[in-house]
C-alpha cells in the first residue's frame, strides 16, 4: 500500500447462520463479538462495532485498501466459523450461509448505523430477520431474491 494512498469506505455487513437457525445464544454471542473485534484488528480491518444475533450478524467496517469486499467476507465468515467450532460454542458443527449483505454507509450517517446495529436486540422484538434483510435490498435498490438455497 502507498504511504499516499487514504479510503474512508464504510461498509454495514450482515450474514446469516446456515438455513437461519438460531444457533448463537446468548452466551455464545459475546464471546463471537470478542473474537470478530480481534481478528478484524489482526487483519487491518477497523470494525467500529458489530451485534452478533442468534441467527445472523451485523457489522460496520471501514474496507482497508488492501481487500476486496468478497475477501473480507471470506476472511471474517471462515475464521469465525472455524473458532466457533474450535471453542465448542454449540452443540454440532456450526456453519454459515451462503453469500451475505453489504451496505454503503455515508461518513453522515455512521452514527445512525451504530444505534441501529447496537439496538438489534430491540429491533427484532419487531421484524424478523429475513424482512430485515429484504427492506436493506429493498432500500438500496436492489432486487431482491431470496429463497431456502439463498441465505445470507
Amino acid at each position: 500500500m502507498s504511504l499516499h494512498s487514504y479510503s474512508r469506505v464504510w461498509l454495514h455487513l450482515v450474514w446469516s447462520t446456515l438455513e437461519r437457525r438460531p444457533l448463537l445464544d446468548k452466551s455464545a454471542a459475546p464471546k463471537l463479538s470478542a473474537f470478530l473485534h480481534t481478528y478484524a484488528k489482526e487483519k487491518g480491518i477497523y470494525m467500529k462495532i458489530n451485534f452478533v444475533n442468534a441467527d445472523h450478524v451485523h457489522a460496520l467496517v471501514d474496507l482497508p485498501t488492501h481487500l476486496s469486499i468478497e475477501d473480507m467476507m471470506q476472511l471474517f465468515k471462515g475464521a469465525s466459523s472455524h473458532w466457533i467450532n474450535e471453542q465448542n460454542l454449540i452443540l454440532g458443527k456450526f456453519g454459515w450461509g451462503r453469500g451475505y449483505g453489504v451496505f454503503s454507509v455515508s461518513e453522515s450517517v455512521v452514527p445512525e448505523v451504530c444505534a441501529y446495529i447496537a439496538k438489534q436486540e430491540e429491533h427484532h422484538r419487531k421484524k424478523n430477520f429475513a424482512e430485515e434483510l429484504k427492506q436493506f435490498v429493498e432500500r438500496h435498490k436492489l432486487e431482491w431474491r431470496m429463497d431456502r438455497e439463498q441465505n445470507c
